[in-house]
């Protein structure tokens, strides 16, 4: 078989397969790939996959990055013929295929579709929601075996996923450094993937304060209590300090993300203020990619 157009000078087009569970997120997955310039298909049909790239390499177009949707939305699909269109498209195409698989544990799940009020895309066959999940790790099973990678993302947000894909999948051209500064609520446990943790217990509690206990650090007059309060601005100018002279340095390493997280007992006032402050601050220095992420409100 003759090779397809440019098969022999041009570099061999990169196809990253997005799969998993309903709920695991997939779909942030796919708006970061987006985000890469990846040329994103959502819910193609297995058999198709060969069929859109002869299709695309017959006219010389195929984009150089391509990430594609595939899962159980596809009812009549065959899920276990992924494998065997990757040999085939390796060996028969030039194009590299590359299989993502993400998952969560049921309680996440049953959490997530709670949450979003979403059908699961098993109801059709009358299924409690608990019984459609357990079906679905059965069919996506093939995937799973044959992933490249595996992501579980019980205990990831939005923010950390999406960091994820960019820390596996940006590496030439070394990416701005994305920034998050998270809050939290030491009760519930350090963040698993905080970089740096700042521990904001020491400063004075808004809580104790009748007028100030329903509001957020968010709030106008929570952010004046905080502001005139000597150690707080001390605190302040100290973890600005040390945040101006160290991520600087971390611009050179192949990641693509920090997250600087604050803690105070109940996540609500202390950490969120000085989440939004220190954002505020690493904006005025020039970073451009700069979010919260407050988990105790969100």
């Amino acid at each position: 078989m003759s090779p397809p157009p440019g098969h022999h000078d041009d570099p061999a087009p990169s196809v990253v397969i997005v799969s998993g569970l309903s709920g695991s997120g997939k779909s942030v997955v796919l708006k970061t790939f987006e985000d890469l310039d990846y040329y994103c298909i959502d819910n193609l049909p297995v058999e198709l996959l060969p069929v859109f790239v002869r299709s695309q390499l017959r006219d010389g177009n195929l984009p150089s990055k391509i990430a594609i949707g595939i899962d159980v939305r596809s009812r009549r699909s065959d899920l276990s013929k992924l494998a065997e269109w990757r040999a085939a498209a390796e060996a028969e195409l030039g194009v590299r295929g590359q299989l993502l698989f993400f998952e969560a544990d049921d309680e996440t799940l049953l959490r997530r579709f709670s949450d979003t009020r979403r059908k699961h895309p098993l109801s059709h066959q009358k299924l409690a929601l608990a019984d459609a999940i357990a079906l679905e790790r059965r069919l996506v099973q093939p995937l799973r075996d044959a992933a490249d990678v595996i992501i579980d993302t019980s205990h990831l947000n939005v923010h950390q996923l999406r960091r994820r894909i960019l820390g596996e999948f940006v590496r030439d051209g070394h990416p701005a450094l994305s920034l998050l500064f998270e809050s939290f609520a030491y009760k519930r446990g350090v963040p698993a993937d905080a970089d740096f943790v700042f521990d904001a217990r020491v400063l004075p509690n808004p809580h104790w304060l009748p007028e100030l206990r329903p509001l957020t650090g968010r709030d106008a007059a929570v952010r004046r209590h905080l502001e005139a309060q000597p150690e707080v601005a001390e605190y302040v100018r100290q973890v600005s300090a040390f945040l101006d002279t160290w991520l600087p340095k971390l611009r050179g390493e192949t990641r693509s993300y920090v997250t600087i997280a604050f803690g105070c007992t109940g996540g609500k006032h202390r950490s969120v203020y000085l989440a939004e402050t220190l954002a505020g601050h690493a904006r005025e220095q020039g970073w451009e990619d700069v979010s919260t992420f407050h988990r105790e409100l969100e």
